[in-house]
């Protein structure tokens, strides 16, 4: 008898384990979406998107999953939006300036010397405002989620310091491919070229250029200080990045999930920034300590530049003065 109790004791405990197992089993998800940016796994933007896919993850209960691609993966940023108009491509990370052709009003955002400091500009996209051209990517059948920190683009030159808008003029300057920014540094007097950003150093070996603009991770990550040491922090373009869903994909979710996807998207923004400070201050720290030499204008000569750029808000932004004045005055 007691060694029928024992057995069946064990076959109750058997069981009760099989049973746990069976509720450790993966659990099996509803959706799995891709993701995609064009930097390279440790940079900022992609350690923010892994944080968004952990979190959705985590808070679907593992019914969504999020896959990121990075690296350029799925190719340009240009390219990506393409493919997220039919859902071949669910979420992305994307520059202002590969969309802003198609919705103007995001030129607002990129003006020059819009914003007094980084501060000022989460105080407007943290808002109202910034929910406002969240919601504009709905023309392109695309779903706003948040706002991604990129610094900010700051001029830096090879033999002369670059102290005034003066000590611009007849210098060789390469640019990013956008015509605002072009036009830009037309005004200041100097004249602007573009080519790929991985040919810079060679280009100031050569003395095909004098100086170039970006902001103090990829000036420091690319070791741009051996070739142009003197790096002015003028500010003069702070473009956030925007985190993106396609509307195809969107229809999809149950509301439950999109509202999951919407917090997340939000918490790991703030998570992204932190990580974007936190580089942006090593890397100004490594690049200083390897010889480059920091130029910190006066607020006279800040104002100079501002005044010089003014025209472009009116060509590009001609219709949105009054946004802009917002903006400025927030």
């Amino acid at each position: 008898m007691r060694k029928a109790v024992f057995l069946l004791l064990g076959s109750v405990i058997a069981l009760c384990l099989s049973g746990c197992g069976l509720k450790e089993e993966a659990v099996v998800p509803e959706f799995v979406l891709t993701y995609a940016d064009n930097q390279p796994e440790d940079y900022p933007t992609v350690l923010g998107a892994q944080r968004f896919a952990e979190l959705v993850k985590e808070q679907t209960g593992g019914k969504v999953v999020i896959q990121i691609k990075c690296g350029g993966e799925y190719g340009t940023e240009e390219e990506v939006l393409s493919q997220m108009e039919f859902g071949g491509i669910d979420f992305s990370r994307i520059s202002l300036a590969s969309i802003s052709d198609e919705l103007p009003k995001l030129n607002v955002l990129q003006l020059p010397y819009l914003y007094e400091d980084s501060e000022h500009m989460w105080r407007i996209l943290d808002g109202e405002i910034g929910d406002e051209f969240l919601r504009l990517f709905k023309e392109k059948d695309l779903i706003g989620l948040s706002w991604y920190d990129a610094g900010a683009r700051s001029f830096y030159s090879d033999t002369v310091p670059i102290r005034t808008p003066e000590d611009l003029k007849g210098l060789t300057v390469r640019v990013q491919n956008s015509r605002m920014v072009m036009d830009m540094v037309t005004l200041l007097g100097a004249t602007p070229v573009t080519f790929a950003y991985s040919d810079v150093s060679y280009a100031f070996e050569t003395g095909k250029i004098d100086a170039a603009e970006n902001n103090w991770p990829a000036y420091q990550m690319l070791e741009h200080y051996r070739s142009a040491k003197y790096y002015t922090v003028d500010e003069h373009s702070r473009v956030p990045e925007v985190q993106l869903a396609s509307g195809q994909t969107w229809r999809k979710l149950p509301e439950e999930y999109q509202e999951i996807i919407v917090q997340c998207a939000k918490e790991s923004a703030f998570y992204e920034r932190e990580i974007w400070a936190d580089q942006e201050a090593e890397s100004r720290s490594a690049a200083i300590e390897m010889g480059c030499r920091e130029i910190r204008l006066t607020p006279d000569a800040q104002e100079k530049f501002r005044k010089i750029v003014q025209p472009l808000y009116e060509e590009y932004c001609g219709e949105y003065t009054e946004l802009v004045r917002q903006i400025q005055a927030f």
